[in-house]
């Protein structure tokens, strides 16, 4: 604050792209605690996290005076992390100075468990690529000590919004299970372009979101440890400039077996592309797939695959179409008319998707006056602008109705 009003108005402007000195950051309030490891208190000599071992932890959100939160219901992420790593500046300064540090940046896992009640588990199988030596280093007393591993940990209340957060520093990483069992099977690997529904092939927006599902029995290596394990996305076969992918990865709510990992593609070219994922278990066996997909120009609205589902229908159908604008908000119209071309329906809704396929507008049959319309064939049009550049496009369908 004294710094920011020690400038003249003119010289304050490159403060404020910090912020504003005086606003308190959002920090997660304390505290988090582990309770126990393999079943065991934490107050007990610990089990150490040796590569290929399945390990456990148990824990509790704590008030400010550390009493369990038993109302505290929401979902916990956590993060663990290998021993720091030894590194050196590049030395590119204009002095040519070369310093020594440490980071602590290789994940050994990452996922989200439910926080019920105010308590919590999750597990997973360590990786074979964290460093096995338990990596020693001296004290300012001159004592040999051994580096630790950190779990990182944040929970969210998903009634009342609340936030806490905690770590702990007392968990040893090193070694090999030499009793782990065999595993020779890489993960299977599915790839879409912004949701589930995207087929191999298919046409998608010029920033899709690419959307990795990963499953492995012994989960899914995301060390940074080894080289050339990492989750790796190579776009049009070049190789050279690989999309690291570890850090976007993230196991489903209470298993760690199983996960995705989102990323957003950016401003890529009008037509088809290829994108090929490698990824690792935690015992090093690899899997690779390959995407094919076609980009649309967002200057126009690209409607696909219009439909309506049952069809046909006695009292109930939903209208489904694809579109190469996820993210946006689409103004959606769907009128209905009799092989005649008299209008018996219109139905307008504004849609959001995540994703390229919307099912969100249904009809129950009846007209705009209420009344049951008969069986037949029925000839429906589809409207949709796109709120934000105020492309439209229209496709024409039929559908038809049973009694």
């Amino acid at each position: 604050m004294n710094t920011k009003n020690s400038f003249s108005n003119e010289q304050k402007f490159f403060i404020y792209s910090f912020g504003d000195p005086a606003m308190k950051l959002a920090v997660p309030e304390p505290n988090i605690q582990i309770t126990k490891m393999n079943g065991k208190d934490m107050t007990q000599p610990l089990d150490t996290l040796k590569a290929l071992s399945k390990v456990s932890f148990e824990g509790v959100v704590l008030d400010n005076i550390g009493n369990r939160l038993s109302d505290f219901n929401g979902t916990l992420s956590t993060t663990v992390f290998d021993k720091s790593l030894d590194r050196k500046t590049l030395g590119n300064n204009s002095f040519g100075e070369i310093m020594d540090f440490d980071t602590q940046d290789s994940k050994i896992f990452k996922g989200k468990s439910s926080v019920v009640n105010g308590g919590f588990s999750f597990d997973f199988i360590v990786p074979k690529d964290i460093k096995i030596a338990f990596g020693e280093e001296i004290d300012i007393n001159g004592n040999t000590i051994f580096k630790k591993g950190k779990i990182s940990l944040y929970a969210n209340d998903t009634l009342t919004y609340k936030e806490k957060a905690g770590y702990n520093i007392d968990i040893t990483v090193g070694g090999i299970d030499e009793n782990a069992p065999e595993d020779t099977t890489g993960p299977e690997l599915k790839l879409f372009m912004n949701d589930e529904s995207f087929i191999d092939g298919g046409n998608t927006n010029a920033s899709p979101n690419l959307i990795a599902v990963l499953s492995d029995i012994s989960g899914i290596n995301t060390s940074i440890t080894a080289i050339d394990h990492d989750i790796i996305g190579v776009l049009d076969g070049d190789a050279l400039n690989p999309l690291v992918l570890n850090d976007f990865y993230e196991t489903e709510l209470d298993d760690f077996t199983k996960g995705k990992v989102t990323y957003r593609l950016r401003d890529l070219e009008v037509g088809p592309h290829t994108l090929k994922i490698k990824a690792w278990d935690t015992y090093n066996n690899s899997s690779e797939t390959t995407l094919n997909f076609v980009v649309i120009s967002d200057a126009v609205l690209n409607l696909e695959n219009v439909l309506n589902y049952p069809n046909p229908f006695v009292n109930y159908t939903e209208f489904w179409f694809n579109h190469n604008k996820p993210n946006e908000v689409l103004e959606v119209q769907v009128q209905i008319f009799t092989v005649s071309g008299k209008l018996v329906k219109t139905i307008n809704q504004n849609i959001q998707t995540t994703g390229s396929l919307s099912r969100n507008i249904t009809w129950n049959g009846l007209d705009d006056f209420g009344n049951k319309i008969g069986k037949g064939v029925y000839v429906y049009k589809l409207r949709v602008k796109a709120t934000e550049t105020n492309l439209v496009s229209e496709k024409y369908e039929k559908l038809v109705i049973l009694q």
